[in-house]
């Protein structure tokens, strides 16, 4: 079912269609971690939340009662480039998130047939 997150495959790129279907339909989780003011310079994604990496050690923690992430979904990151999601699967990993995976950046979301929309971040930190 999630293909793009089968150990061993962690070098390769998701298939951004089925995730872009599996956000829709609420099976994967889709997190930004970029800066609250860089995604609002840039958009976000349709159906992501931001959570910037300087605060996702607090933000992620299941164990702490200010954990503003679903437990038992898989998780996407993306950030600008790349280089942030590296870092937050780390976090994640090292938290507990059992299935995580990087989608690159914010373009490789809009190149795949993703949308894009800067006035879905007061959406999603509503």
């Amino acid at each position: 079912m999630f293909s793009f997150l089968r150990p061993g495959q962690a070098a390769a790129r998701p298939d951004m269609s089925q995730m872009i279907q599996q956000v829709a339909e609420g099976k994967l989780l889709l997190l930004d971690v970029r800066e609250i003011a860089e995604a609002r310079a840039s958009g976000l994604a349709e159906g992501a939340r931001i959570v910037p990496l300087s605060l996702l050690p607090l933000k992620a923690d299941p164990r702490q009662p200010g954990c503003e992430l679903p437990q038992g979904l898989p998780v996407a990151v993306y950030c600008a480039s790349g280089a942030q999601s590296a870092s937050a699967m780390q976090v994640l990993n090292r938290l507990g998130y059992g299935h995580v995976t990087s989608l690159g950046g914010l373009l490789d979301w809009a190149v795949g047939g993703g949308k894009v929309s800067p006035a879905l971040i007061r959406e999603a930190n509503a």
